[in-house]
């Protein structure tokens, strides 16, 4: 199963980088594939909150919806995520940041399943530059608002 995980270094504060990854309503704006994003609900969730979210994913003839349930940890500045419906066998992720002397250190890690073999294998193919190319959309937009 296709997993990726990378830390890197961004010269923007924790709490900058949480807030722009916590922004799942933006999403469409500047993440290579993804058509729209939905905010079903949010409430609070010990000393964060959880949301329930949609977003389309759009490349060439594949459009497809999934939803997530996504919870937010401000006070750690971690983020962690769980697929609930879609075309996924199940996908996980977590994101933590963390101040470092000149930013911050920014930790990534996904890990998932198509339901769908002959699409498992399509992506497959080209996960870790799909993986990559997300990533960098992030640290773009990070300079866009933040640099």
């Amino acid at each position: 199963m296709p997993t990726h995980s990378e830390t890197k270094r961004l010269p923007y504060t924790a709490d900058q980088m949480y807030a722009l990854v916590a922004d799942v309503a933006e999403y469409p704006k500047f993440i290579p594939w993804c058509a729209a994003a939905r905010i079903r609900s949010r409430q609070p969730f010990g000393e964060g909150e959880v949301m329930l979210a949609d977003l389309v994913i759009s490349f060439k003839v594949f459009r497809e919806r999934f939803g997530s349930r996504v919870e937010l940890f401000p006070g750690d500045r971690q983020i962690k995520t769980e697929y609930i419906d879609g075309p996924f066998r199940y996908m996980t992720s977590t994101w933590s940041f963390a101040d470092a002397e000149d930013g911050c250190d920014v930790s990534f890690f996904v890990d998932f399943e198509f339901k769908n073999a002959v699409l498992q294998g399509l992506i497959g193919m080209v996960f870790n530059d799909a993986m990559q190319r997300i990533v960098r959309a992030f640290e773009r937009r990070a300079a866009e608002l933040y640099g």
